[in-house]
């Protein structure tokens, strides 16, 4: 057969590698000991995590900023196929006006189309009242409300200032409470805001605290435009931390900068256990005018691979899942991993 090249040779020692990763972790439950899957367990090793808990975000966040109108059919299609990768949290509409987030308009048609599988939850995010009823009543069993740790923000994302906002939100929580809903806080603008620049971590675990104890069972913080650093996110987690159990946070980095891998580590290095992100990389914010997408779903499980730590997730059908949505909005995918498994026919 003769001598193969060492070229070759290294191509096809990648490609075995590669395919190593795709396939390291096939779905699985949550280790049985963990109460919540953001608790540490006395499984931990090197200070990391057995369990990550991925929330995918990318029906709602990553489909939000899209110029032209997603087909419902298109949005229910790519839930039912992200249901089928053994996630166990994607967040699949937003209640908004319509005026204000018309890619959001077909919020009721979603939640009647999809396909709800056993041990996958279906959140969906509220702004107000009216909207955590209209979700509701359309079949909704968690929600999210969504704050900021910047003034200037909040008054362009929801249209009040930061302290309306959280009244707003105590009216949601009341009524989810006596409707034994759970409900999730996220944080925008946790590690920079668009209009004001820096944002002091203090600000953060203060709009924290106070979602936290209006009955938020988990507090996501946001790295709305992807500014964070390794360096950063760690001041702002020690602060929020000193506030809040660190069981009950989660980080939602966007990668503007290319930084949001290297700050997920460091929240997990930290302790945290929930990490958001969204299939392809899909995503942006229509108040934050650069913001790129969220971390890809892809890159954050191909890491978490190698690392050991256990998602449950199969991220070869999260690739697939990514392939769909990306086909049919015509658009390249963001996830780094994807893009070298199709160039070099790992799948």
């Amino acid at each position: 057969m003769g001598t193969v090249p060492s070229a070759l040779k290294h191509c096809l020692s990648y490609q075995h590698l590669l395919k190593e990763q795709l396939w390291i972790v096939e779905p699985a439950a949550p280790p049985p000991a963990a109460p919540h899957p953001g608790q540490g367990s006395p499984g931990w090793a090197s200070g990391l995590p057995d369990y990550i808990k991925i929330v995918e975000v990318g029906p709602r966040d990553g489909l939000q900023n899209e110029k032209v109108i997603v087909p419902t059919d298109v949005k229910i299609e790519l839930i039912n196929r992200l249901s089928q990768t053994g996630l166990s949290a994607i967040e699949v509409t937003s209640f908004v006006s319509a005026k204000w987030v018309p890619q959001m308009a077909d919020h009721n048609e979603v939640m009647r189309g999809i396909e709800r599988y056993p041990g996958v939850q279906y959140p969906v995010l509220t702004p107000n009242l009216q909207g955590f009823h209209s979700a509701i009543a359309a079949g909704a069993t968690e929600v999210s409300v969504f704050g900021a740790a910047s003034e200037s923000f909040s008054k362009m994302n929801i249209n009040c200032s930061i302290e309306e906002s959280l009244e707003r939100f105590e009216d949601v929580a009341k009524s989810a409470r006596n409707m034994n809903i759970p409900v999730r806080g996220y944080v925008s603008c946790a590690l920079g805001c668009p209009y004001e620049g820096n944002v002091i971590p203090a600000k953060v675990a203060e709009v924290s605290k106070r979602l936290y104890s209006m009955g938020c069972y988990e507090i996501s913080l946001g790295d709305t435009i992807g500014v964070g650093t390794p360096g950063s996110m760690k001041r702002m987690l020690e602060a929020v931390m000193k506030e809040i159990p660190l069981s009950a946070l989660a980080v939602h980095c966007h990668d503007t900068y290319g930084q949001a891998l290297a700050n997920i580590l460091t929240a997990i290095q930290m302790g945290v256990a929930v990490v958001d992100s969204s299939v392809a990389g899909l995503g942006g914010c229509p108040y934050a005018k650069g913001a790129t997408g969220n971390v890809a779903t892809e890159d954050v499980i191909y890491m978490l691979n190698g690392l050991g730590i256990n998602t449950g997730v199969n991220l070869y059908k999260v690739m697939e899942a990514g392939n769909f949505i990306c086909t049919a909005l015509s658009k390249k995918t963001n996830s780094k991993v994807a893009q070298a498994s199709f160039n070099t026919g790992t799948i």
